[in-house]
């Protein structure tokens, strides 16, 4: 039987993106399982979702500590718990440098937004107000910057006539729940290779043949 890739999840919030990881492991979708969950927020829903799959999910209190210190404290359950990929999924805390030299390559973040534009906190909210006709998100290997690491898959949205902040974010989410687990995939597949600031992926099967695509959604090569 295939190893699978072992997860370890960094949120914040909601845990939407960290569901939709869960949801494609469940259907047999990747070659991968969530081992751990992380947060950095006591009330994260994120953590239920966790608990409620029987994932290990683990409450840092980052009170009291520096960056550093409280990356230890992540590294250290990472280590525990043979993780192989770790994502950031709506993971507001600023990861050290050290953290993140040690990880380098297999760390990823999504971003609401298509960088290298609308980097920070209201990257949907910063796009809209800015008048852009096509928004997104963006897949990425973390590096030391924010929001700044090598991409590995963006896909377009289109901002309609009447949208606001939260319709866009909504639309925008729908299609991070399918590049985040295509991408865990690419990555379980050995498909991703850095090379400078690109990524490369190897060719090999694609979700436009397997799976229902939304309308209206431009989709890169190697989803």
């Amino acid at each position: 039987m295939k190893k699978k890739l072992r997860i370890g999840v960094l949120a914040s919030g909601g845990g939407t993106d960290l569901q939709s990881i869960i949801d494609a492991s469940e259907k047999g979708m990747i070659d991968a399982q969530v081992v751990a969950v992380i947060s950095d927020s006591k009330d994260s829903f994120a953590l239920k979702r966790a608990e409620k799959h029987k994932i290990k999910a683990f409450f840092i209190n980052p009170k009291g500590k520096d960056s550093q210190d409280h990356d230890k404290e992540t590294d250290k359950i990472l280590e525990e718990n043979k993780v192989d990929l770790v994502i950031g999924a709506g993971y507001m805390k600023i990861l050290s440098s050290c953290f993140v030299k040690k990880w380098y390559g297999k760390l990823i973040n999504i971003h609401p937004a298509l960088l290298p534009s609308f980097k920070g906190t209201n990257g949907q909210g910063d796009a809209l107000d800015y008048g852009v006709k096509i928004a997104g998100c963006t897949i990425h290997f973390m590096d030391e910057q924010m929001d700044h690491g090598p991409i590995i898959l963006q896909a377009a949205v289109k901002v309609m006539p009447g949208d606001d902040r939260d319709k866009l974010a909504h639309r925008i989410l729908d299609v991070e729940h399918q590049i985040l687990p295509r991408t865990v995939q690419l990555f379980a597949q050995g498909r991703l290779s850095i090379e400078g600031r690109k990524v490369k992926i190897k060719k090999g099967d694609s979700w436009k043949d397997k799976y229902e695509l939304i309308p209206d959604v431009l989709y890169p090569d190697g989803y």
